[in-house]
């Protein structure tokens, strides 16, 4: 049987399968973002149940709002990150530009 637990410190106190890292925002993302079926999660992610992709998603269903808030929240941190967070590969390209902009032809 699926079961769920929150815990202060591990996954941000998200509702998440028990012996996992996989929370319930995780699978409805999966599940209705990706149009993944029950048993398409179940298949990438073998260590889990599929009693355990049907319970986060019931509980999803009983609380909504909560889940859709966490993950518009999470969506929004990872998008200032990013922001302020230019790629490694952006930084390498402006050097190599800047380099390049200093070198005098000929």
């Amino acid at each position: 049987m699926g079961k769920l637990v929150r815990k202060n410190g591990v996954c941000g106190g998200k509702p998440r399968i028990a012996g996992h890292r996989i929370k319930v925002q995780d699978i409805v993302i999966w599940h209705e973002r990706m149009g993944m079926s029950p048993d398409e999660i179940v298949y990438h992610y073998p260590s889990i149940t599929l009693a355990d992709v049907y319970a986060a998603l019931a509980y999803y269903y009983d609380h909504m709002q909560e889940i859709r808030k966490q993950i518009d929240e999470d969506e929004q941190f990872a998008r200032e990150i990013k922001a302020k967070t230019p790629s490694l590969v952006q930084q390498k390209l402006r050097k190599q530009n800047a380099k390049n902009d200093s070198i005098s032809p000929g």
